[in-house]
């Protein structure tokens, strides 16, 4: 399956409805209070990109987002892929175009929070896969039990 992938405001419609379901798929995974999530409407924010997956349809089929939390840090949000495409590597080319925004604006590292057990294993495997490796907490997440911490160094602008 053929997916495009392009910075798009998160105040649309199909987007509202897929940050409905990854909320909705959430829910019974972990704690409400231990549940970080970003509304659309903090998404649109200055410091937010939110990046669409949508198939040859034009049907949105996955989210992710950069958050910039320094001039070299940012963190990844919100990424959420629909059941019918997980497989697919709808979610690694979402990590793609993160990572590549975030070289683009100069950030050396990018972070993660996520959850813990076994609704989270794909997200796991994607992030390990990806280059993410585990760290412990940051910002003002709690070291909580419920929540996995990931770390990828994306090196200098001139390595490139």
């Amino acid at each position: 399956m053929a997916v495009t992938i392009a910075i798009e405001t998160p105040l649309q419609d199909d987007v509202r409805t897929l940050v409905a379901a990854l909320n909705e798929h959430l829910l019974p995974l972990s704690p409400v209070e231990f549940q970080f999530k970003m509304t659309v409407e903090q998404m649109a924010g200055a410091d937010t990109d939110v990046f669409v997956a949508r198939n040859e349809a034009g049907r949105a089929v996955g989210i992710g987002a950069l958050k910039v939390l320094s001039p070299t840090s940012g963190e990844v949000k919100r990424m959420y892929t629909l059941p019918e495409v997980r497989g697919l590597r709808v979610g690694s080319a979402l990590l793609v175009a993160i990572e590549d925004l975030a070289r683009s604006r100069g950030l050396t590292e990018l972070l993660l929070e996520t959850g813990i057990g076994e609704g989270f294993a794909g997200a796991h495997r994607l992030y390990l896969r990806s280059g993410f490796a585990p760290r412990g907490a940051f910002l003002d997440y709690p070291d909580s039990g419920h929540s996995a911490f990931f770390e990828k160094h994306l090196g200098s602008q001139a390595a490139a």
